[in-house]
């Protein structure tokens, strides 16, 4: 069994996912549109080339994303994506390159259980934890 995390965007999926693969070298694995769903879907014209379904991976790890339907978006809430990086370095850089357009919430910086942990929401509604954990 896996868990993944399935993000849904208000439009913007696909600029997102490839945001994802500049700043952090996610690969995009799928990325399908809404044009190529049956004749049938409900799916305005302005629509359907927006991401109905994609699959990316970020050191082999999973994240799903799609631009939900028309009006049934929501801004997220009650979770963050985490991040778990070895190096305090590549974990600030990481963190200042996702926070860069969107809100810090918490700035980078060392802390009693990590080397270096913030929080943000990026510039598509997305919110980040970027932590580099303590050697244990």
């Amino acid at each position: 069994m896996q868990v993944n995390p399935y993000l849904f965007y208000n439009g913007n999926c696909e600029a997102a996912l490839k945001f994802y693969a500049k700043v952090l070298g996610a690969r995009i694995d799928a990325m399908l549109t809404y044009e190529g769903g049956p004749a049938e879907m409900p799916i305005p014209p302005e629509w359907k080339k927006k991401v109905m379904h994609a699959r990316i991976s970020i050191d082999g790890e999973v994240l799903m994303a799609s631009d939900a339907t028309p009006g049934n978006f929501h801004q997220p809430q009650g979770f963050a994506v985490s991040l778990q990086v070895e190096d305090p370095a590549d974990a600030e850089r990481r963190f200042k390159a996702l926070a860069e357009g969107g809100t810090i919430n918490m700035a980078f910086g060392k802390t009693f259980f990590s080397k270096g942990f913030g929080m943000c929401v990026d510039q598509f509604g997305t919110p980040w934890m970027v932590n580099c954990p303590m050697e244990e």
